[in-house]
């Protein structure tokens, strides 16, 4: 626990990079989606886009998800916050972006093997999802409200 508290701020720095990485991924992967209903199945800029969503899920979406909870619950640990309110509240929308995170993924590999379960509407609409959920997360991150 010392340990822990002593490297806090290193954990928060890391913490907060590794939220900018995966909420970025978050915001572009519904719109490599869209760009992929452009190319037909089977095609070659299908395939095109389905390496460039695969990479960003393998490269950048699942690391960073791993690294923000292994930090952020490594934080909470060493500041004894699972007594408080807001932090529940906090660990359930975080559950809720890890859910829509994997619901993300399954759509996109979808994709890759030729199927259209998404329209580009209903994309660009799922794509406000990050954003909204994060706007809550940080008003209860800062202001702490029960």
């Amino acid at each position: 626990m010392d340990f822990l508290q002593s490297i806090y701020l290193f954990l928060k720095a890391g913490h907060v990079i590794f939220i900018v990485f995966w909420m970025a991924g978050l915001f572009m992967l519904p719109r490599q989606c869209i760009y992929m209903l452009d190319h037909a199945p089977g095609s070659e800029g299908e395939a095109m886009w389905a390496t460039r969503m695969g990479k960003l899920r393998n490269i950048i979406l699942t690391p960073s998800l791993i690294v923000v909870w292994v930090l952020g619950l490594s934080m909470a640990i060493s500041g004894g916050w699972f007594a408080y309110g807001w932090l529940h509240a906090k660990l359930a929308l975080v559950l809720a972006m890890t859910g829509f995170h994997g619901y993300l993924v399954a759509q996109t590999k979808k994709m890759a093997r030729g199927e259209r379960p998404l329209t580009e509407k209903q994309l660009r609409m799922i794509g406000e999802v990050p954003g909204l959920l994060l706007v809550l997360i940080v008003f209860l991150v800062y202001l702490k409200p029960f």
